[in-house]
């Protein structure tokens, strides 16, 4: 073998040996790298800085006056029309004429303390106004001042935020089927009930909801709904808890049907 073809072997044999080193270091970097620091694709880039979709209701409520009374949680209390017309013998025209066939109607949102709750806080009146603005939002006009005077004022909410926060949660809770206008009576019992509406409403817990009765328990009278200042569901307190219980001590009671 002559000079030069020995000397072009060599040349080959050390562009080999150089291009397999290469090989070797970039396989020893990427095992080395930590995920953190890998190269990001674009789609991968997408997914990191897309902002997660938040629950429309939820980012509602994020929108609103801050509720900064001194008080624990919320109680939205939601009368059963049916029963509040039959106790007081359909007198009130606006919310039991017949045809209206309001079920679960808007008694209040009220501060409340574990145990007790405040009212009649300050003297701030609600203008006349704000009124046109949610109609429908109570099943009789006469609530806005009433609800505002004794829970309202207790929110360290402007009379328009203690407005905003009372559609806000009353529109953001799904009524069962079963309880949407009934024409027929029918009877149940509170678990049932509480079945019912976690069924519709899955981020509520059970006790969540504290089912009132009337008639020494035999009739469907309100549900109170518990949450937290900021308006996450959570349970009712144990004072409220075992109130409802005790107004309902029969084994079912009679839903009364709309009309």
């Amino acid at each position: 073998m002559n000079k030069k073809n020995l000397r072009a072997i060599v040349v080959l044999v050390v562009v080999v040996l150089a291009a397999y080193q290469l090989v070797m270091q970039e396989d020893t970097v990427k095992e080395s790298t930590p995920l953190s620091e890998a190269p990001i694709s674009v789609a991968q880039e997408d997914a990191v800085t897309e902002p997660v979709n938040e629950n429309p209701e939820t980012m509602s409520l994020l929108a609103l006056e801050e509720a900064d009374g001194d008080f624990d949680y919320w109680v939205m209390a939601l009368s059963w029309s049916p029963d509040y017309c039959a106790t007081n013998d359909y007198e009130d025209e606006q919310q039991c004429s017949i045809g209206k066939q309001l079920d679960f109607v808007l008694h209040g949102l009220w501060p409340q303390y574990e145990d007790g709750w405040p009212s009649y806080c300050t003297d701030e009146t609600l203008p006349y106004d704000l009124q046109a603005e949610y109609v429908g939002l109570y099943p009789n006009d006469n609530l806005f001042d009433h609800e505002w005077k004794k829970h309202g004022t207790c929110s360290g909410l402007t009379p328009e935020g203690y407005l905003e926060w009372s559609s806000a949660l009353k529109n953001g809770l799904v009524i069962p089927f079963e309880y949407d206008s009934p024409l027929e009576p029918f009877r149940t019992d509170a678990a049932a009930l509480q079945v019912a509406f976690v069924a519709e409403n899955p981020t509520f817990p059970e006790n969540a909801f504290a089912v009132y009765c009337s008639g020494s328990g035999r009739f469907l009278k309100e549900i109170f709904v518990c949450y937290e200042k900021d308006g996450t569901p959570r349970e009712c307190s144990a004072d409220v808890l075992n109130s409802a219980a005790k107004s309902c001590g029969q084994p079912d009671f009679l839903v009364r049907n709309t009309r």
